[in-house]
């Protein structure tokens, strides 16, 4: 080697002391994974690093190779990447399944702490600073800086800086990727878990794990706040949404992943699943075969086919009206998958409510009102309406039945907004406010005791649906009042084919009965009434009266029956037997003065006889008249028989309160 040659190594080792840190690596060589910077667009994890023109400094023969090997390694560390599958940019994970990310390790990643933490914000790209200039921080890692000149061979290069959030080139630059979230800064400063997306991230999976979703959501929502164009976050927001069952948020969620990452396979299976649960099958498909670059997955496209079958089925079962057929395809989707479907349970309310059962219609749209908004962009229709329609149009059904009329109306202006120019949501919706109008209308007359024009207007009303129990009640007052019976007694059955329970028609119609003295009829409503009204004293007594008016028909003695009062104490053997002897429910109290449990329960049974007028309470001191006693063959108090029309029906020693009035209820109705 020449002395020229050597005095060139020499210079060349100088300046390379100057610039490394002691294990042979260039800050700015192209041998560095770009992992992103974070304000610049979200880059790749997976991908390979673009490639740089290499640098133009001279080296030894033993830097060219090493180079060429660290070079070689950073395209391993790319094909890695590459080789993984589909990537999901971004992500936020902690290692393993049990998290909800869920992506294990793969050869070759460079990971800081639970997984890389790559997030974006929206701004243009940071890039090193510019030539000459001497930044702010520690761009070398051993403290060194290079020379002014030198720095113009460095080609530019962007990094990520350890905080994420202050201004480039003010703090400490993190060459390889962002520090472990309970490890210190560069700039030896501490990095809160509460500041910082991976940290949240990763104590979120922990509360995720052990089923504490709300926990796990609260740290993914401030994840997502911190990074809101970032797939990974709304994808782990999304799930535990999804463990909420709080579904139609967490479809919102896994949209928005699939939108920032469209190749997100997780997410799209995610998406597919939920969509067949709210029995969305198109939906459920598109994300189904978008989830894999192959055929998807059998199982779960078989669970779509099926639900699939038994929606056709239930439209062919509406058009049929066989309403029982329906509800059995409508169970047959649910266990098949679709269990949180909107449209499936306003398949059964309208089945139900068709079959007249109208708390199983309450109950099964109020299963389908938790999901609004109910379906997604892809809106496809069902028995001849788009989905979302044809649930508010049933809806609406639902609530006219119940005499929600103002409420009904605006379901079906929903429905009308979604699908503006089907013909028979038209006509729902003509209809129903038509009804509305008609029930204003005449509650206006009969609150002025305009009687004879209420019904008029109730009648107009049933015109328009002609199996509306509330109007037909209403109609029924009015033709009460009118001294119109047997009309009465025509709209409330019509309403009770409808609503079976209803206590407004049942009272009119006993109330009825009994002006036209069909006593028969009206104590069997009133005692209906009793169970459905035991507290209602008025009830009581016109079933009281009713009783006595049949007896009296029949040709029975009457004159002892009394309704009411305190209850009686007996003195005498005699008194004992005519008091059970009478018609109606007599319960006799066996007490003792010197029994503590007989003074306590005996104001309770004060209540009783005021809550169950028609049932005469007796008295009976066991220590005062033993032939009583003897003859009952009573040894313990307190003691209760109860007697119906002079036969014993019931004995209780020492009940309960609850039991107690339980068997009164039971006898005296």
């Amino acid at each position: 080697m020449s002395h020229s040659q050597k005095l060139g190594a020499l210079s060349d080792r100088f300046h390379a002391d100057l610039c490394l840190d002691g294990h042979g690596d260039k800050p700015d060589s192209k041998e560095f994974v770009d992992l992103g910077s974070p304000v610049s667009p979200l880059r790749n994890p997976h991908a390979a690093p673009t490639n740089t023109s290499s640098s133009s400094s001279s080296s030894g023969s033993s830097s060219v190779s090493g180079k060429a090997q660290r070079n070689a390694a950073v395209r391993k560390v790319s094909e890695g990447g590459a080789a993984g599958g589909r990537s999901h940019s971004g992500e936020l994970s902690a290692s393993g399944e049990s998290s909800p990310t869920g992506f294990p390790s793969r050869p070759g990643h460079r990971r800081s702490g639970s997984g890389p933490l790559i997030y974006t914000s929206s701004g243009s790209t940071a890039s090193s600073p510019m030539t000459n200039v001497l930044p702010a921080g520690n761009i070398c890692p051993s403290g060194k800086i290079g020379k002014p000149g030198m720095m113009s061979r460095t080609p530019a290069r962007n990094d990520v800086l350890g905080s994420g959030t202050g201004n480039y080139g003010h703090g400490s630059i993190m060459r390889g990727g962002a520090p472990k979230a309970d490890s210190p800064t560069a700039s030896g400063k501490p990095l809160s878990s509460l500041n910082h997306p991976e940290a949240l991230t990763k104590a979120g999976n922990e509360h995720y794990k052990k089923g504490e979703f709300l926990d796990a959501l609260k740290l993914y929502n401030r994840a997502v706040t911190m990074c809101p164009d970032n797939a990974a976050c709304r994808y782990n927001k999304a799930t535990a949404l999804t463990g909420l069952g709080r579904l139609s948020e967490a479809v919102k969620e896994f949209e928005e992943a699939v939108r920032l990452d469209h190749g997100h396979g997780r997410a799209h299976l995610r998406l597919a699943s939920l969509h067949l649960r709210l029995g969305q099958v198109e939906s459920a498909r598109r994300h189904l075969f978008a989830s894999s670059a192959q055929q998807p997955d059998s199982v779960e496209l078989q669970k779509l086919r099926e639900v699939e079958r038994h929606l056709r089925r239930c439209e062919e079962s509406r058009k049929s009206s066989d309403w029982k057929g329906a509800l059995r395809e409508c169970d047959a989707a649910i266990a098949a998958g679709a269990d949180s479907s909107p449209l499936l349970n306003a398949m059964k309310a309208e089945a139900f409510l068709r079959l007249h059962h109208l708390k199983e219609a309450e109950s099964a749209i109020c299963s389908a009102s938790k999901y609004v908004p109910f379906s997604s962009n892809l809106q496809t229709k069902f028995v001849g309406m788009l989905n979302d329609a044809y649930i508010y149009i049933v809806w609406s059904h639902v609530e006219m039945a119940l005499g929600r009329f103002e409420s009904a109306v605006t379901m079906a202006e929903k429905a009308k907004h979604i699908d503006p120019r089907n013909v028979e949501v038209t006509v729902i919706l003509s209809n129903v406010r038509s009804v509305a109008k008609a029930r204003l209308e005449g509650n206006d007359f009969f609150k002025a005791s305009n009687f004879a024009e209420a019904c008029i207007a109730y009648g107009e009303g049933l015109k328009y649906d002609p199996s509306n129990s509330v109007l037909h009640c209403n109609r029924a007052a009015c033709r009460s009042k009118l001294g119109q019976w047997e009309k009465s007694i025509e709209d409330c059955n019509e309403a009770l084919k409808i609503q079976p329970n209803y206590t407004k028609a049942l009272l009119r119609r006993a109330t009825s009965y009994s002006k036209l003295e069909r006593w028969v009829e009206a104590v069997r409503d009133y005692e209906v009434l009793r169970k459905e009204l035991p507290g209602d004293n008025e009830v009581a007594e016109a079933l009281f009266h009713a009783q006595v008016a049949l007896k009296r028909s029949r040709g029975e003695e009457v004159s002892n029956m009394k309704f009411g009062g305190e209850v009686e104490e007996i003195n005498g053997i005699e008194q004992f037997r005519a008091a059970i002897a009478l018609p109606g429910v007599s319960v006799v109290h066996f007490v003792a003065v010197s029994n503590t449990q007989c003074t306590k329960l005996a104001p309770f049974v004060d209540l009783l006889c005021s809550r169950y007028p028609s049932v005469s309470f007796l008295k009976v001191d066991i220590n005062e008249i033993p032939a009583v006693a003897k003859a009952e063959n009573v040894m313990i108090v307190p003691t209760f028989k109860i007697y119906k029309n002079g036969t014993k029906v019931k004995e209780m020693i020492c009940p309960s309160q609850q039991v107690l009035e339980c068997s009164v209820r039971h006898y005296g109705l």
